[in-house]
């Protein structure tokens, strides 16, 4: 056993217990017959990210999983990694090329890619740093990246298997487009935010000069890509056109007029114009009525096709098409009008549907299986109000674009012939055509989506396709931890990966959690100035004060505020551990953690509650009730533990009774050991320092038993009785500081009660802590009371001599005092009141409050003078 420093200065520790976990290699989970798998596999952070709130949050939440099921007797896995992020990372890179005055076309595609390669070298471990200075007990020998060459074999495996199922294909669609990055996005990657707009009211004139069509629309510009319009065929208003041509307002085109019941009569004029190459709608009514396809904009959002306004930016095309309308008579009328817009999650620019020859997956059947294991109950989503968000999305899914404009990523392993046109799919790089064996081959040039290799995580990094040790062992993993806010993105990719791929759930359980928020409510981050670095948290109060401050007062899906002060809070709980450890450890004899054979009535009750709390706690973490638990240690452990009986094992260990010391001493160690070993998932490493440095069973607390409840340590009625105790103390302690009395006066107390034999036991503990001088215990029926102070709890009535409490001439000269000063603020208050001007003219609130005043001066008054005649 060694000392601990007087102060817990978690910057000399926290590396120093991180080495010896690491030295120790307790984080790498064994393939151990005689144990149960419990696996989590990491949401990969992006190579290009450090560590925020979010990331603290979440990995936080898992490694509390996953050291409880590690103490617990599992072979805990937590499967670390990071992805490859494929825009957010060439937009880094390309970021960085720019500072340098070049562009990824001066290097070439190899070159490109040999500097992002190089990027990721620099700066790809920053994060993973990041994570271990929280205490991440990954398994560091198995990480993983969504480019190594494991991932990149079940990428290649599972678009050869998706193609020849003719799950995936490639055709012209309406896609998502955005024009700042340059890419297909995928309908999960657009985020829609409504923002302010107009509702432009354009002329169309038949072109048999019989009169006009009014169309409305938010994006004018739009217009040169026209080749249709649309009404409702059951719509009266337009039955003698439908057939009939109009003019295409600027561009002369005519264009026909078609019958289709996607048209809403209702809405605006009844009249829809048909853009079929930049709208899913039109597309969808184009294709029904074999109108034109004429693309407008280009992959930069520039106009192409479209005349004189060939080569503007969108939005520079729009204000000339609309003064162009309006120069030529065709704008009728300009509404203001709020509208959902789409933009890029990645760069918040607005999103362009665009018709373009892309990759799909095709989702309807894939969906079926991914949408049974949840209904079934196989996968649950906790909370369970997630599942029909789950279940929405998939029941209503589109294809999936999954090819990407860009350079880095994993290559579509697609090879078109030049020669015959035969589109090799290949898990190898094809060096021939398939079909007609010619050599002159193109590889597609476009890279998968990064969601693409990210839903292939829970099997792919435990070496899917090849039948691995691993993945008969870890697979299907257990809990996946994660925000509510990629459910689309990656929860749904990973199930019906899974269920199509491995025939298999990838995970039982979802636990989601919410967002980290500032203390206003609003979402953290750098660009609205309330962002917070955890990094610079831990520097500050420490990895433990972080993760506690984070978990506790959490609920599965909820959002969480995050209060910097809190993080003060709960350093000064640390520090309040670590000296009650000190504490312990400088009165301890004994070696060993064994309970003494007598247990006295506070030994009995704070092993009853200890027993009981662990119990809860078990409950609560299976529950996923992480912040629950972790507040009910903290309570456990400030108030029973620290105020309660640490206090009360005094007296035993100053004591010259030696068994009795000893007594005391083991029940201290063993509660203090299995607090230890309760709190470590929430905070390991001032935890872990502890341990260390007590008599302990384990090498080390992380690899130490997670507590069980145990019916031999379950004293109910001992428990009961011993409150009852406790009420009474805190009850005088509460009444002798309402008086002002100090802790150095003592009292004979008279305690009137029908648990005579409770309080007969407790009477030592009423000396101790409620300042008695002796305690006598009586009937409950016992009549004196004259010149007492009396305490009353529900289980006993106390009563104590009022002149032993204080002394009754300077308390009868102070309390005049108070009343004098009491019935001048009522006589100012009621001179107030009768004041006809003030009570007429003043505000009803304020007048209002003046009566409440003099009421409550009233009643101080009257309390004052009961407390006069009580002194008499």
């Amino acid at each position: 056993m060694r000392e601990l420093p007087k102060v817990y200065d978690p910057s000399q520790v926290e590396k120093k217990i991180y080495d010896m976990w690491l030295d120790g290699g307790y984080f790498h989970a064994e393939r151990d017959p005689d144990k149960k798998p419990f696996t989590i596999v990491i949401p990969p952070p992006n190579v290009t990210g450090q560590l925020h709130l979010g990331h603290a949050f979440d990995e936080t939440i898992q490694d509390i999983l996953i050291r409880y099921k590690r103490m617990d007797g599992y072979s805990a896995l937590w499967l670390p990694g990071y992805d490859h992020a494929g825009i957010a990372t060439q937009i880094k890179v390309e970021e960085k090329l720019r500072n340098e005055g070049k562009t990824r076309f001066d290097l070439g595609r190899e070159g490109f890619l040999d500097e992002v390669w190089a990027w990721k070298n620099k700066f790809g471990n920053r994060i993973v740093e990041q994570l271990k200075t929280l205490g991440c007990s990954c398994d560091w020998q198995r990480q993983r990246f969504t480019m190594d060459d494991v991932c990149a074999k079940a990428v290649r495996e599972t678009f050869v298997d998706l193609y020849k199922k003719k799950l995936i294909y490639k055709g012209k669609k309406i896609i998502n487009w955005c024009p700042k990055c340059t890419t297909a996005l995928s309908d999960a990657e657009v985020e829609y935010v409504d923002k302010p707009g107009h509702l432009w009211h354009v002329r169309y004139p038949l072109s048999d000069g019989s009169g006009d069509l009014i169309i409305a629309t938010t994006r004018p510009e739009t217009m040169l890509g026209d080749t249709g319009i649309a009404v409702n065929p059951a719509d009266e208003r337009y039955k003698d056109i439908v057939g009939k041509t109009c003019i295409l307002p600027l561009v002369g085109r005519e264009i026909p007029i078609v019958a289709d019941e996607y048209v809403e009569m209702g809405f605006g004029t009844g009249c829809v114009k048909m853009t079929p190459c930049h709208d899913p709608n039109d597309f969808e009514v184009a294709q029904r009525h074999n109108l034109e396809f004429i693309l407008m904009l280009d992959e930069n959002g520039c106009v192409i096709n479209g005349g004189k306004y060939n080569g503007m930016d969108r939005y520079e095309a729009r204000k000339a098409v609309v003064a162009d309308l309006e120069a030529g008579g065709y704008l009728v009328k300009v509404e203001d009008y709020a509208h959902s817009v789409g933009t890029c999650y990645r760069c918040h620019n607005d999103v362009e549907p665009l018709y373009s020859d892309q990759w799909f997956v095709k989702m309807k059947p894939l969906a079926k299986e991914a949408i049974r294991v949840v209904e079934d109950g196989e996968v649950k989503f906790v909370p369970d109000r997630f599942s029909k968000t789950y279940l929405n999305w998939m029941y209503n899914v589109r294809d999936w674009c999954i090819s990407r404009q860009l350079w880095w990523g994993h290559c579509i392993p697609a090879w078109y012939c030049d020669d015959c046109g035969h589109v090799t799919v290949s898990k190898e790089d094809a060096t021939e055509c398939e079909c007609c064996h010619s050599k002159n081959i193109t590889q597609d040039p476009d890279v998968l989506d990064t969601w693409f290799s990210s839903a292939l995580w829970p099997f792919s990094t435990l070496g899917w396709p090849d039948k691995t040790p691993d993945l008969d062992y870890f697979y299907p993993t257990d809990v996946l931890v994660t925000g509510y806010d990629i459910i689309f993105f990656w929860v749904a990719r990973m199930i019906f990966s899974a269920c199509e791929q491995t025939h298999s759930i990838p995970f039982h359980t979802v636990l989601i959690h919410g967002i980290i928020r500032d203390p206003q409510g609003k979402k953290m981050s750098k660009s609205a100035g309330n962002g917070v670095d955890p990094v610079e948290i831990i520097e500050k109060y420490g990895a433990d004060a972080l993760r506690f401050n984070i978990i506790t007062g959490n609920s599965p899906g909820n959002d969480t505020r995050f209060y910097v002060e809190r993080c003060e809070a709960m350093r000064n709980f640390a520090n309040k551990l670590w000296n009650a450890s000190r504490f312990v450890m400088m009165n301890l004899t004994v070696t060993d953690t064994k309970l003494p054979e007598k247990l006295e009535l506070p030994d009995r009750w704070v092993l009853s509650k200890l027993n009981a709390l662990t119990g809860e706690v078990r409950e609560n973490l299976d529950k996923y009730e992480l912040g629950i638990a972790a507040q009910k240690i903290y309570d456990f452990i400030w108030d029973t533990f620290c105020d309660w009986y640490i206090e009360l094992a005094k007296s035993r260990l100053n004591g010259a009774d030696a068994a009795a010391k000893e007594g005391a001493e083991r029940v201290l160690l063993f509660t203090l050991t299995q607090i230890l070993k309760l709190l470590h998932p929430f905070m390991p490493y001032i935890t872990e320092e502890i341990y260390q440095a007590l008599p302990h069973e384990s090498e080390a607390l992380i690899i130490a038993p997670f507590p069980k409840y145990d019916e031999a340590l379950s004293f109910p009625e001992d428990e009961r009785s011993f409150e009852l105790v406790m009420d009474a103390i805190r009850a005088i302690r509460s009444r002798r500081a309402d008086m002002g009395v100090p802790p150095s006066r003592k009292a004979r107390t008279i305690v009137c009660t029908a648990e005579r034999d409770t309080f007969l036991a407790g009477a030592p503990y009423f000396e101790r802590l409620a300042g008695a001088s002796e305690v006598v215990v009586e009937d409950p029926g016992f009549a004196e009371s004259a010149g007492m102070v009396t305490v009353t709890t529900p289980a006993a009535r106390i009563l104590m001599p009022m002149a032993e409490l204080v002394d009754l001439e300077a308390e009868r000269e102070r309390l005049n005092k108070e009343l004098e000063k009491a019935k001048k603020q009522l006589e100012a208050q009621e001179k107030k009141l009768a004041n006809e001007n003030f009570v007429s003219r003043a505000p009803e609130a304020v007048v209002n409050a003046e009566r409440e005043r003099a009421e409550k001066a009233k009643a101080l008054i009257a309390n004052i003078e009961e407390s006069i005649k009580a002194l008499s």
